[in-house]
Parts: C-alpha cells; sequence; structure tokens
C-alpha cells in the first residue's frame, strides 16, 4: 500500500505539471481502524472505517491554492489539478510561501529505528471486544462504582506519503492499540466521574485492560463528596495527568505562526528566562515507539532532537518555512499539515526536565493547597499570558489530602506561573508529551 500512495502522489504531481502549475506537493493519507464499546456486559457499538485522502498544493509565483479528496481515480487527479492552478490564479500573492529548496531537504533517515509501526498481527474484534469488557468489569468491582459510562478498545494504522515538484518523496506507517474506561460513582446529583486510559505503538507495551478499569473506578470513587475549596491565594500541584496543558501554553506562545501575528505574550522572550534555571524543554522526534515521533515534517525538512528552552531560557521559536520567512529565520523541522491546509508549525515530543522529589513529597511539604486533578474549559489572554482554568481534584491541608473538591478557578498569569515551576519525578516516559506533576505556589484560587 505504501507504494500505492507514492504513485498517487507522483501521478497528483504530474497532473499538477500538465496543468501550468510551477511548483506543487502532495500528501496522501490511508488509515484503516476498528473501535468497539461495551455497556453492562455486552457490545454497544462497534465500527471499522477505511479511507484514503489527498491533498494537492500548487503554486503559480508566490500564488498557492489548496484542492483535496478522497478518490484517486486519474480524472479525478486531474480535475483536482486543474482545479487548483485556477484557484492560484486568482489567489492574492503571498510572498513568504514556496517549498523547500533541495538543499534543505530530508535525505536519508532510518524507519526502523524509530519503530512507528508494530509488525504483529491486528487484533481481532473479539479481541478487541475482551479487552473492552475486561476493562468494565474491573471497574464495576471497586466499591462505590454505581456505573461505567465508556469503556472501549481500538486499534488503527495510518499511513502517509509526501511528494513534491523539488524532488522529495517520502513516507511512512503507524499503528496503535489503546483501551479507554470511564467510571462513575456516586447517585443522583452526586455522581462523580473519572477515566483512566492508554495508547501505544506496539500492542505488547499496553497496560493490562483490567487495570485500566480498576484505575478508572478507583479515580471515581475518590471523587466522592467533592465540593467548592476555599477562595484565597494557595500552592497548586497540577496532577501528572494535566501537567503538560501548562507546557502546552508555553509552546502555543512560542509557535512561529503566533510571534509573526503579534499574538504571543512571549514575543519578547527569545533568550529570556521563561522557566526556573535548572530545567529544560527538550523537543526529541527520533524516540522509538512514540506517537510523535516522525523522520521528517511536511514540507520534507529532517527532522531533529533540540533543546526549546535550555537551563529556563528560551531558546527559539517552532518553525515551519513560510513563519521562519517572515520572522527571517530559518525553519526548524516542525511542520504539519493535512490534506486541505497549508503547512503550519508543530511540535514533537516533548520532556521537562523531572525533579528530585515524588509527588507525594510535594505534597507534603505544599501546607495547604490543592491538587488539581481536572481541568475544566480555559480562558487564556494570548497578548498577556493571563490564565483562568476550571479545576477539581483534592484540598490538602498540612501536606495531606482532605477531601475532593470541584467548581473552582485556578488564577494567575503564564509569565509568573511558569518561572515558580517544581517539578516532582513522576512523568511517564513512553508518553508523547513526558511532564511530571508541576507545583506552583500563590495561584489564585476561586471557589467559596
Amino acid at each position: 500500500m505504501t507504494r500505492a500512495l507514492e504513485e498517487i502522489s507522483q501521478n497528483l504531481l504530474d497532473a499538477a505539471r500538465k496543468a501550468g502549475a510551477e511548483a506543487a506537493d502532495a500528501i496522501v493519507l490511508d488509515g484503516s481502524s476498528v473501535s468497539v464499546e461495551v455497556r453492562a456486559g455486552a457490545l454497544e457499538h462497534a465500527e471499522r472505517s477505511e479511507g484514503t485522502d489527498l491533498g494537492l498544493r500548487v503554486f503559480l509565483g508566490k500564488r498557492q491554492a489548496i484542492v483535496s479528496s478522497s478518490d484517486s481515480r486519474p480524472e479525478t487527479l486531474t480535475a483536482m489539478a486543474e482545479r487548483a492552478v485556477a484557484m492560484a490564479g486568482e489567489a492574492p500573492e503571498d510572498p513568504f510561501t514556496g517549498l523547500a529548496d533541495p538543499d534543505q531537504l530530508a535525505k536519508t533517515w532510518d524507519m526502523q529505528a524509530l519503530e512507528l509501526f508494530d509488525p504483529t498481527p491486528e487484533p481481532t474484534a473479539e479481541a478487541l471486544l475482551q479487552d473492552a469488557l475486561a476493562a468494565e468489569a474491573a471497574a464495576l468491582a471497586v466499591d462505590g462504582v454505581s456505573q461505567v459510562s465508556d469503556a472501549a478498545a481500538a486499534y488503527g494504522t495510518h499511513r502517509v506519503h509526501l511528494a513534491a515538484s523539488n524532488g522529495f518523496s517520502g513516507g511512512y506507517t503507524r499503528s496503535s492499540r489503546s483501551t479507554s474506561c470511564v467510571a462513575i460513582s456516586g447517585e443522583g446529583t452526586g455522581m462523580e466521574r473519572d477515566y483512566d486510559g492508554d495508547s501505544r505503538t506496539f500492542q505488547t507495551d499496553l497496560r493490562a485492560p483490567d487495570e485500566i478499569g480498576r484505575t478508572a473506578g478507583e479515580r471515581a470513587v475518590q471523587q466522592v463528596g467533592a465540593r467548592k475549596p476555599t477562595t484565597g491565594t494557595f500552592p497548586v500541584l497540577f496532577d501528572e495527568r494535566i501537567s503538560s496543558s501548562l507546557i502546552g501554553h508555553l509552546l502555543g506562545a512560542s509557535n512561529g505562526a503566533a510571534i509573526a501575528r503579534g499574538a504571543s505574550w512571549l514575543s519578547d522572550c527569545l533568550g529570556e528566562q521563561v522557566l526556573p534555571k535548572h530545567i529544560s524543554l527538550i523537543e526529541d522526534p527520533h524516540r522509538p515507539r512514540i506517537a510523535g515521533s516522525r523522520p521528517f515534517d511536511a514540507e520534507g525538512l529532517p527532522t531533529r532532537r533540540r533543546a526549546i528552552v535550555e537551563n529556563g531560557v528560551l531558546t527559539g521559536w517552532t518553525l515551519d518555512l513560510a513563519s521562519a520567512r517572515k520572522l527571517d529565520m530559518t525553519s526548524t523541522g516542525n511542520a504539519a499539515r493535512g490534506v486541505s491546509g497549508p503547512p503550519s508549525p508543530s511540535n514533537w515530543n516533548l520532556s521537562l526536565t523531572q525533579g528530585d522529589q515524588s509527588r507525594a513529597d510535594l505534597l507534603r511539604d505544599m501546607g495547604t493547597g490543592l491538587l488539581a486533578t481536572s481541568m475544566i474549559g480555559s480562558t487564556i489572554n494570548p497578548n498577556t499570558g493571563d490564565y483562568s482554568r476550571g479545576a477539581s481534584g483534592f484540598w490538602v491541608e498540612n501536606g495531606e489530602i482532605t477531601y475532593p473538591v470541584n467548581e473552582c478557578t485556578i488564577a494567575g498569569n503564564l509569565r509568573d506561573m511558569l518561572k515558580r515551576i517544581v517539578p516532582a519525578n513522576d512523568a511517564r516516559p513512553y508518553l508523547s508529551r513526558v511532564v511530571p506533576s508541576l507545583l506552583i505556589e500563590g495561584m489564585t484560587l476561586a471557589g467559596n
């Protein structure tokens, strides 16, 4: 099938040339997935999907246009190319658009080292069903769980091939298998819910479904009796499950597209301290068996390991070709795209420096405050970094968890918050974003 994708992409480029395009690139995506959901010990929903999507981008000087389709017949490819060239002729000029220079392109890569695809056989629908049933049964076996709203298992493969008139051609295949469970405790207006789940590239790495179900059930039961916390200024420990959201705000603000628009609270912070001096944020797109790994970006540039923040200092922006040209910089090889839009900057695998204390150590030392385990909604000012998010979790007094809390708001400013983070050592190394629990002193809480 990989060969077929390459042929389709080359056929798209040939059609674009015949239609009058001066340059072009084509991306072809092909995937299949199977998923099952259970409820009350029986199959509730099963789905299998397969599909191929094509995207063609053409250039007439500094004018570009993009068309997409799910039909790969020759006549469709010709129609796509003719339509795209006609659209480009009417598009406004963009001085920053265009393909990569040939000397910028990735030339070689080691797909085996990345281990993006599990060669073991695809699981049967029955195997997925048994995983989902096992997760549900384990959750229901937890004392205090009243029901399981969702237990599911899935498997999928995803293939991509990119080709361009500058000479680039490359593709790869991914696989993933997952299990998830959402448990509910309590009754009526006192019901609380929580979840657990796991998704891996290699099926043998996946956690056991009964462990996932049991954890979801235990988390839901721990939320029974939740109430609003005290309003005031307190330390907040962002649990490892949600702490990566804080780093996500930093990544959004250091995205080259936001910087080029002038819509970032980090716009004047290049080369400045944005995290504590002993903490770095590393991007590594070459980690084996990790969902965010890739040998090249969506413009054919090689991906590479880099320090976004090194010893607390912001070292650079996340750039694709267009944003790099706007800022008079060089692309960092971080272009991502689908079939219907142009490339844009995106981050791959990330790891934040871990601390030397456990989450329990940070809880003990924080005194009185909030352990946040779930976030709800957000109001983030992209220009100032003002932060406000709904949260739930547990109230901590004298270093010990005392009762569950919900319906509270955490507020602060990201510029100040991120400089005060204290990391634990509990990050999960198999995630694409490896971020431990993070303690931040002096947060504003709005509860009772």
